[in-house]
């Protein structure tokens, strides 16, 4: 089993899909800084309303790392170039205080992943109240199997462990 470590995982806070980073353009093209998440879990049917009656954002955050490693796998983004745009990355941009990688004063939140996992994501599987997921069927390779917060193990295959012990994270 392949083990890989994501160190401090900080998402954006901004942008409206899991699969729409958020990007810069320099002289040679578009680049992307932040991959973002939403978590505005609207029921289905105020979703397909037409715009503008439509809410903005989608779940999106359960399905992040495995989208994303699944990228990594299909060859589209390297391992590393994965690890700093959901860790180092939006540490450095938004900059949060002690977040963004593995060192000592850090918080060392690890997210650990089996990169060889192949999952199809359910319905069944999404934490959100709103009854749906856009990404419901789509079949991935590579899954988060164990989420380590402050020392706590918050999540293990699939399943949330113990009481919430998140904070809200501090910015320079």
């Amino acid at each position: 089993v392949a083990i890989l470590v994501l160190a401090s995982v900080v998402l954006g806070a901004c942008g409206s899909s899991t699969t729409t980073p958020s990007t810069t353009t320099t002289g040679s093209g578009p680049t992307t800084t932040v991959p973002s998440s939403a978590a505005a879990p609207h029921p289905l049917a105020a979703k397909q309303k037409p715009w503008p009656d439509c809410p903005a954002g989608l779940t999106g955050v359960q399905t992040m790392v495995p989208l994303m490693l699944n990228h990594v796998n299909e060859g589209r983004l390297s391992l590393g170039r994965m690890v700093d745009l959901m860790c180092a990355g939006p540490a450095r941009v938004y900059g949060a205080i002690n977040k963004g990688r593995l060192n000592v004063g850090y918080d060392g939140d690890v997210t650990i992943v089996d990169m060889k996992a192949k999952r199809t994501i359910e319905q069944s599987w999404i934490a959100h109240p709103c009854g749906w997921s856009p990404f419901t069927g789509t079949k991935v390779q590579g899954w988060p199997i164990a989420t380590i917060v402050r020392g706590n193990v918050v999540m293990r295959e699939d399943e949330a462990l113990g009481t919430p012990v998140g904070q809200l994270v501090r910015f320079r």
